[in-house]
Protein backbone atom coordinates (compact mmCIF):
# COMPACT_ATOMS: atom_id res chain seq x y z
CA UNK A 1 0.00 0.00 0.00
CA UNK A 2 0.96 3.92 -0.08
CA UNK A 3 2.64 4.86 3.00
CA UNK A 4 2.66 8.28 2.16
CA UNK A 5 0.84 10.42 4.61
CA UNK A 6 -0.89 13.51 2.52
CA UNK A 7 0.54 17.08 3.73
CA UNK A 8 -1.13 18.73 6.61
CA UNK A 9 -2.81 22.23 5.83
CA UNK A 10 -2.59 23.92 2.63
CA UNK A 11 0.95 24.08 0.24
CA UNK A 12 2.59 27.75 0.93
CA UNK A 13 2.92 30.19 -1.99
CA UNK A 14 6.31 29.35 -3.28
CA UNK A 15 5.45 33.21 -4.88
CA UNK A 16 5.22 33.85 -8.70
CA UNK A 17 7.92 31.77 -10.92
CA UNK A 18 11.28 32.91 -11.52
CA UNK A 19 11.18 34.01 -15.14
CA UNK A 20 7.74 35.96 -14.08
CA UNK A 21 8.03 39.83 -12.39
CA UNK A 22 6.04 40.38 -9.03
CA UNK A 23 3.80 42.57 -10.68
CA UNK A 24 2.78 40.43 -14.03
CA UNK A 25 1.85 37.45 -11.08
CA UNK A 26 0.17 39.92 -9.11
CA UNK A 27 -2.37 41.14 -11.88
CA UNK A 28 -2.50 37.60 -12.65
CA UNK A 29 -4.04 36.40 -9.64
CA UNK A 30 -6.32 39.46 -9.49
CA UNK A 31 -7.62 38.56 -12.65
CA UNK A 32 -8.26 35.19 -11.48
CA UNK A 33 -10.21 36.54 -8.21
CA UNK A 34 -12.03 39.27 -10.46
CA UNK A 35 -13.07 36.33 -12.37
CA UNK A 36 -14.31 33.76 -9.25
CA UNK A 37 -15.55 37.20 -8.10
CA UNK A 38 -17.77 38.04 -11.23
CA UNK A 39 -16.75 41.47 -11.30
CA UNK A 40 -16.99 42.19 -15.13
CA UNK A 41 -15.37 45.93 -14.93
CA UNK A 42 -12.37 44.48 -12.83
CA UNK A 43 -11.99 41.33 -15.39
CA UNK A 44 -12.04 43.46 -18.51
CA UNK A 45 -9.59 45.80 -17.02
CA UNK A 46 -7.05 43.25 -16.36
CA UNK A 47 -7.62 41.55 -19.31
CA UNK A 48 -6.99 44.12 -21.53
CA UNK A 49 -3.84 45.50 -19.19
CA UNK A 50 -2.78 41.66 -19.81
CA UNK A 51 -2.79 42.26 -23.29
CA UNK A 52 -0.99 45.00 -23.54
CA UNK A 53 1.27 43.61 -21.30
CA UNK A 54 1.62 41.08 -23.31
CA UNK A 55 2.03 43.02 -26.98
CA UNK A 56 4.69 44.86 -25.24
CA UNK A 57 6.71 41.52 -24.67
CA UNK A 58 6.44 40.88 -28.07
CA UNK A 59 7.14 44.32 -29.55
CA UNK A 60 10.31 44.43 -31.37
CA UNK A 61 13.13 42.59 -32.79
CA UNK A 62 13.11 39.48 -30.31
CA UNK A 63 10.09 38.31 -27.59
CA UNK A 64 11.18 39.51 -23.74
CA UNK A 65 10.39 39.18 -20.72
CA UNK A 66 9.19 42.39 -19.07
CA UNK A 67 10.68 43.76 -15.55
CA UNK A 68 8.15 45.01 -13.25
CA UNK A 69 9.68 48.90 -14.02
CA UNK A 70 8.47 48.07 -18.06
CA UNK A 71 5.21 46.72 -16.29
CA UNK A 72 4.26 49.67 -14.64
CA UNK A 73 5.25 51.86 -17.41
CA UNK A 74 2.96 49.82 -19.58
CA UNK A 75 0.19 50.37 -17.08
CA UNK A 76 0.97 54.15 -16.52
CA UNK A 77 0.17 54.16 -20.43
CA UNK A 78 -3.25 52.35 -20.07
CA UNK A 79 -4.19 55.07 -17.67
CA UNK A 80 -3.41 57.81 -19.96
CA UNK A 81 -5.15 56.13 -22.12
CA UNK A 82 -8.31 55.81 -20.00
CA UNK A 83 -7.92 59.27 -18.98
CA UNK A 84 -7.74 60.53 -22.61
CA UNK A 85 -10.20 58.47 -23.25
CA UNK A 86 -12.86 60.34 -20.43
CA UNK A 87 -12.27 63.31 -21.31
CA UNK A 88 -12.99 62.47 -25.09
CA UNK A 89 -16.48 61.26 -24.16
CA UNK A 90 -17.03 63.85 -21.68
CA UNK A 91 -16.45 66.56 -24.61
CA UNK A 92 -18.71 64.61 -26.75
CA UNK A 93 -21.61 64.02 -24.31
CA UNK A 94 -20.86 60.28 -23.78
CA UNK A 95 -20.86 60.19 -19.85
CA UNK A 96 -21.98 56.67 -19.28
CA UNK A 97 -18.95 56.00 -21.03
CA UNK A 98 -16.42 58.17 -19.64
CA UNK A 99 -17.53 56.78 -16.62
CA UNK A 100 -16.32 53.59 -17.33
CA UNK A 101 -13.23 54.61 -18.45
CA UNK A 102 -12.83 56.51 -15.52
CA UNK A 103 -13.61 53.35 -13.48
CA UNK A 104 -10.99 51.02 -15.63
CA UNK A 105 -8.61 54.00 -14.89
CA UNK A 106 -8.88 53.94 -10.79
CA UNK A 107 -8.63 49.87 -10.99
CA UNK A 108 -5.75 49.97 -13.04
CA UNK A 109 -4.04 53.09 -10.63
CA UNK A 110 -4.39 50.67 -8.24
CA UNK A 111 -0.98 49.00 -9.21
CA UNK A 112 0.64 51.99 -10.05
CA UNK A 113 3.04 53.44 -6.81
CA UNK A 114 1.31 56.38 -5.46
CA UNK A 115 2.30 59.83 -7.46
CA UNK A 116 4.41 62.59 -5.80
CA UNK A 117 2.97 65.63 -4.04
CA UNK A 118 3.32 68.88 -5.32
CA UNK A 119 6.28 69.70 -2.85
CA UNK A 120 8.22 66.69 -3.38
CA UNK A 121 7.89 67.02 -7.13
CA UNK A 122 9.28 70.73 -6.93
CA UNK A 123 12.18 69.42 -4.31
CA UNK A 124 13.48 66.83 -7.29
CA UNK A 125 13.11 69.75 -9.38
CA UNK A 126 15.07 71.90 -7.13
CA UNK A 127 17.50 69.13 -6.45
CA UNK A 128 18.12 68.83 -10.47
CA UNK A 129 18.15 72.56 -10.87
CA UNK A 130 20.98 72.86 -8.26
CA UNK A 131 22.95 69.76 -9.52
CA UNK A 132 22.79 71.36 -13.37
CA UNK A 133 23.88 74.71 -11.90
CA UNK A 134 26.60 72.76 -10.05
CA UNK A 135 27.75 70.93 -13.17
CA UNK A 136 28.00 74.25 -15.63
CA UNK A 137 29.07 76.92 -13.38
CA UNK A 138 25.60 78.56 -13.89
CA UNK A 139 22.24 78.75 -12.96
CA UNK A 140 20.64 76.52 -15.76
CA UNK A 141 18.68 77.79 -18.87
CA UNK A 142 15.33 77.03 -20.92
CA UNK A 143 18.17 75.14 -23.62
CA UNK A 144 18.83 73.11 -20.87
CA UNK A 145 15.21 72.28 -20.46
CA UNK A 146 15.35 69.20 -21.87
CA UNK A 147 18.09 67.47 -19.63
CA UNK A 148 16.79 69.16 -16.71
CA UNK A 149 13.32 67.36 -17.56
CA UNK A 150 14.97 64.08 -18.21
CA UNK A 151 17.00 63.84 -14.81
CA UNK A 152 13.95 64.70 -12.52
CA UNK A 153 12.02 62.01 -14.76
CA UNK A 154 14.65 59.48 -13.82
CA UNK A 155 14.06 60.58 -10.26
CA UNK A 156 10.37 60.57 -9.87
CA UNK A 157 10.54 56.94 -11.18
CA UNK A 158 7.17 57.27 -12.85
CA UNK A 159 5.67 58.44 -9.96
CA UNK A 160 5.00 61.30 -11.64
CA UNK A 161 3.51 62.38 -15.02
CA UNK A 162 5.44 63.69 -17.60
CA UNK A 163 3.57 66.37 -18.59
CA UNK A 164 3.68 67.62 -14.42
CA UNK A 165 7.37 67.47 -14.71
CA UNK A 166 7.95 69.32 -17.62
CA UNK A 167 5.47 72.02 -15.93
CA UNK A 168 7.42 71.87 -12.83
CA UNK A 169 10.90 72.51 -14.79
CA UNK A 170 9.65 74.90 -16.66
CA UNK A 171 8.13 77.30 -13.99
CA UNK A 172 11.63 76.70 -12.34
CA UNK A 173 13.81 77.87 -15.01
CA UNK A 174 11.49 81.02 -15.61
Amino acid sequence: MNDIAPAAGPVPDAGPPADQPELKARIRADLTAAMKARDPLTLGTLRMALAAIQKEEVAGDAARELTDADVLAALAREVKKRKESAEAFDGAGRTELADKERAESAVLTAYLPSQLSGAELTALVDEAVQEAGAVSGSAPTMKQLGGLIKSVQTKAAGRADGARIAAAVRSALT
